[in-house]
C-alpha cells in the first residue's frame, strides 16, 4: 500500500510537469495530462479497495522542519472509501478530458488546465488521507486554490471572473471556521496530530465541544454547499469546464462530508447531545427541499445540476443527522444504519452527478450553449449521450434499479425508525423529515423529466441543436464509466454494504452488515426484516421481465408489425418547435404552488401594430426568481462591510510618514505590554 500511495503521488506529479514539456501542442498536452490522471486514478481505486479490506489502518509520517507540521498520512476505512470515490470520479473525468479539451484549443493554456486538474485530484487525495491538522489545512487550501484557478479557466468572461471571486470569498470564509475547529482541538490535545485529537491531554468542556461542532458545521458546510451557505455553487460549477464541474460537484464537496464525519464520530468520539444531530438533520432537510425547488426553475443545465448538488448533500446529511440522534440515545445499530445510508448516498451521488455533468458538458460541446431552451431533438443526433444522461437522470430521481434508489431507501428507513426514540418531539420530527424527503424525490423526478425531455426530445429549437453531432469516443467512455457504476451500485448492495460496514463499525461501535442484508444478500432490511425489506436485483428482474412480457404480448396479439413513417398528427396543423413545451412552461404549475418561496418576478411587454391596438406586433416576456438568500442575507452583510471599509479608508491616506507613525505607535504599545 505504501508503494501504491507513492505511485499515485508520482503519477499526479508527472501530470503536473509533463504537459509543459510539449509546448505548442495542445492536443498532446491534454492527452499526456489525462493519461497521468487516469493512471493515478486506477492506482487510487486499487489503494482505496485495499484500504477498505485491510485489517489495520496504514500510517506514514515524514518529519518537517516547520514546528507543529508533520506530513502524516493515515489510510483507514473512512479515508479509503473517499480515496476510492475520488478515484472513480477522477477516472471518468480524465477519460472524458482527452476529447473534451479540444474545445479549449487556442483559447486557454491546455497544459495549465491539464496540470491543474492533476493538482486538484492530488490535493483532494491528500485532504482525505492527512493525519495531521496542519497538513490537512495545507491540503485543504491547495484544493481550494486549484479549484479556483480551474473555475476561472475562461477568465476573459466577466461572469466567470465574478463566479471565481464569489467562490474564493466563500471558500475562505469556510476555511476560517475550519481553522478555528482545529485550533480548539489543538488547544485540548497539545498537538496537531489526529491521534492526539482522538485522545487529548485534557477533555474539552461542553461549551468548547459545542463550539467545535458549530465551527465544523459552518466551515465544512460552506464547502459542502448546505443552505444557506450554498450560494457559490450555482456560480462556480457552471463556470468551470464540465469535467471539472463533475469533479467539484461529484467529489470535492464530499471532502466536507468526510471532514464532518471525521470530526463528529472520530475526534469527538461520537458522543454529543441530541440537538447536534437534530441541527444536522434540519440543515439537511432544508438543503434537500430548497435545492431541488431552485433547480426546477433553472434553464441553464449546469446551474440546474449545481442546485441538485445542494439537494443531495441534504439527503446525505439526513442520514448522518439521524444517525447522530440515534447515537445520542445509545441506539447504535440504527446510528450505524443512518451513517451507512449517508455514505452509500455519498458514493452514489458522486457517480450520477459526475455522469450528469459530463453529459451536460457533451451537450455544451455539441451545441455551444447551456440554455435548455435552445436544445430539443438531440436524442436522434446524440444517442449515446442521451442514453447516459437518461441513466443519470433515473439515478438522481431515485428510481429502481439504479443506485440512487438504494441509498435513498435506506435514508427513508432510518427516518421511519424514529418510533424507537423515547422523546415525542423526535418521534414526530423524523417522519416529517421523511415526508419532505418524499416531496424532494417527486420534485427531482419532475426536474429531470424536464431536463431530459426539453433537451433530447421533440424538435430542435435552434440551429445549435439542428447541427449537433455525437461527441468523440473518449468522452463517451468517460460517461460510460459512471453510468455502469450507477447500475452496478444499485444492483449489488450485497457487495457495497459490507464494505461500508467496515467504516461505520469502528465509528459507532457495532457491525450491522449481517442485519442489513437479508436472504443471503439478495435483499436489504433496516436492521429488522420484519419492519421492511426490498430486493434491488429482484426489482430489476421484475422490470425487465415486465417489459419483455409486454413486447411478447404485443407481438402475439398485435399481429404482424409493419413500420410506417409519417409526420406526427397535429390536428391539421404543421408542427413547429414553437409549439413545444418550454422549460418555463413545464414548471409553471410548480412555480405557482410555491410562489411564496420563489417570489417570482414576471414582466410582459406588448408592442401593438400602429393600425390597431387590438393586434400585437410582438411580445417580450421576462421571468426570474428572486435570489432570496443573496438579497436578504448576503447583500446586507456585504453592505455593512463596505460601509466599515469606507470609514477605515481614512487610515490609508497614502502618506509614508503616517504609515511610519503607525509602526512607531504599535512598537510603543507592544513594549508597554512587554514591560
Amino acid at each position: 500500500m505504501y508503494i501504491l500511495l507513492i505511485a499515485l503521488i508520482l503519477c499526479h506529479g508527472l501530470g503536473l510537469v509533463l504537459p509543459f514539456c510539449v509546448p505548442r501542442k495542445p492536443q498532446t498536452q491534454g492527452i499526456v495530462g489525462s493519461v497521468c490522471a487516469c493512471a493515478a486514478s486506477l492506482i487510487g481505486i486499487t489503494l482505496g479497495l485495499s484500504g477498505l479490506v485491510a485489517p489495520e489502518p496504514v500510517t506514514a509520517i515524514v518529519a518537517s522542519p516547520i514546528p507543529l507540521l508533520a506530513f502524516a498520512v493515515r489510510l483507514d476505512p473512512l479515508a479509503s472509501f473517499f480515496v476510492l470515490t475520488i478515484s472513480l470520479a477522477g477516472l471518468a473525468a480524465s477519460f472524458y478530458a482527452m476529447g473534451y479539451l479540444k474545445e479549449f484549443h487556442g483559447r486557454v493554456s491546455v497544459a495549465a488546465l491539464a496540470a491543474l486538474t492533476n493538482g486538484f485530484l492530488l490535493s483532494m487525495m491528500l485532504v482525505v488521507i492527512a493525519d495531521n491538522g496542519f497538513f490537512f489545512l495545507i491540503a485543504w487550501e491547495l484544493m481550494s486554490l486549484a479549484s479556483y484557478f480551474l473555475v476561472v479557466t475562461e477568465h476573459e468572461k466577466a461572469d466567470v471572473r465574478y463566479a471565481g471571486f464569489f467562490y474564493l470569498v466563500m471558500t475562505h470564509v469556510g476555511t476560517a471556521f475550519v481553522i478555528l475547529t482545529y485550533l480548539i482541538l489543538f488547544q485540548s490535545a497539545g498537538s496537531f496530530s489526529f491521534e492526539a485529537f482522538r485522545h487529548p491531554e485534557q477533555a474539552l468542556p461542553d461549551g468548547m465541544r459545542t463550539l467545535v461542532f458549530l465551527a465544523a458545521l459552518i466551515g465544512f458546510g460552506t464547502k459542502a454547499g448546505i443552505v444557506p451557505l450554498h450560494v457559490w455553487l450555482p456560480y462556480a460549477h457552471p463556470a468551470a469546464p464540465s469535467h471539472i464541474s463533475a469533479l467539484m460537484s461529484g467529489v470535492m464537496i464530499k471532502t466536507a462530508i468526510y471532514a464532518l464525519i471525521r470530526v463528529y464520530f472520530d475526534f469527538l468520539g461520537g458522543q454529543f447531545p441530541w440537538w447536534w444531530g437534530f441541527l444536522v438533520l434540519l440543515v439537511g432537510t432544508l438543503s434537500a427541499i430548497l435545492g431541488v425547488m431552485y433547480a426546477l426553475m433553472e434553464h441553464d443545465l449546469k446551474r440546474l445540476l449545481a442546485f441538485h448538488s445542494v439537494e443531495n448533500i441534504g439527503i446525505i446529511l439526513l442520514g448522518i443527522g439521524a444517525g447522530m440522534i440515534f447515537q445520542t440515545y445509545g441506539l447504535k445499530e440504527f446510528a450505524a444504519l443512518g451513517l451507512l445510508a449517508g455514505l452509500y448516498h455519498t458514493i452514489n451521488h458522486a457517480m450520477f452527478k459526475a455522469l450528469l455533468f459530463l453529459g451536460a458538458g457533451s451537450l455544451v460541446y455539441a451545441t455551444h450553449t447551456r440554455n435548455m431552451e435552445e436544445y430539443g431533438g438531440l436524442l436522434r443526433r446524440m444517442p449515446w449521450t442521451g442514453l447516459f444522461f437518461l441513466i443519470g437522470a433515473v439515478s438522481i430521481s431515485a428510481l429502481p434499479p439504479t443506485n440512487g434508489f438504494v441509498s435513498e431507501w435506506l435514508v427513508f428507513q432510518t427516518l421511519f425508525l424514529s418510533f424507537q426514540f423515547p422523546d415525542l418531539f423526535l418521534k414526530l420530527m423524523l417522519p416529517i423529515a421523511a415526508a419532505i424527503l418524499a416531496l424532494t424525490g417527486v420534485l427531482a423526478l419532475a426536474c429531470f423529466a424536464k431536463a431530459f425531455g426539453i433537451s433530447f426530445l421533440a424538435l430542435p429549437r435552434s440551429a445549435h441543436a439542428r447541427h449537433a453531432e455525437e461527441v468523440p469516443t473518449s468522452m463517451r467512455i468517460g460517461m460510460a464509466i459512471p453510468a455502469l457504476l450507477c447500475v452496478g451500485l444499485g444492483l449489488a448492495p450485497m457487495i457495497v454494504v459490507p464494505l461500508l460496514d467496515r467504516i461505520t463499525a469502528p465509528l459507532t461501535g457495532v457491525s450491522i452488515s449481517d442485519k442489513v442484508l437479508a436472504l443471503d444478500g439478495w435483499a436489504l432490511a433496516p436492521v429488522n426484516m420484519e419492519f421492511s425489506s426490498v430486493s434491488p436485483p429482484m426489482l430489476a428482474a421484475m422490470l425487465i421481465l415486465g417489459g419483455l412480457l409486454g413486447l411478447t404480448l404485443a407481438f402475439l396479439f398485435g399481429g404482424r408489425m409493419v413500420k410506417r413513417y409519417y409526420k406526427t398528427w397535429g390536428c391539421g396543423i404543421n408542427l413547429s418547435p414553437r409549439m413545444e413545451y418550454t422549460a418555463t412552461g413545464f414548471v409553471q404549475p410548480i412555480k405557482r404552488v410555491f410562489s411564496t418561496i420563489y417570489q417570482p418576478t414576471i414582466k410582459l411587454e406588448t408592442e401593438f401594430l400602429q393600425e390597431s391596438r387590438y393586434f400585437a406586433k410582438q411580445r417580450k416576456f421576462e421571468f426570474h426568481i428572486e435570489p432570496v438568500f443573496e438579497k436578504y442575507l448576503y447583500n446586507p452583510v456585504v453592505h455593512i462591510f463596505m460601509r466599515i471599509a469606507d470609514r477605515l479608508r481614512i487610515l490609508q491616506a497614502g502618506s509614508l510618514h503616517l504609515y511610519l507613525a503607525y509602526i512607531f505607535v504599535t512598537l510603543v504599545v507592544l513594549l508597554l505590554f512587554a514591560v
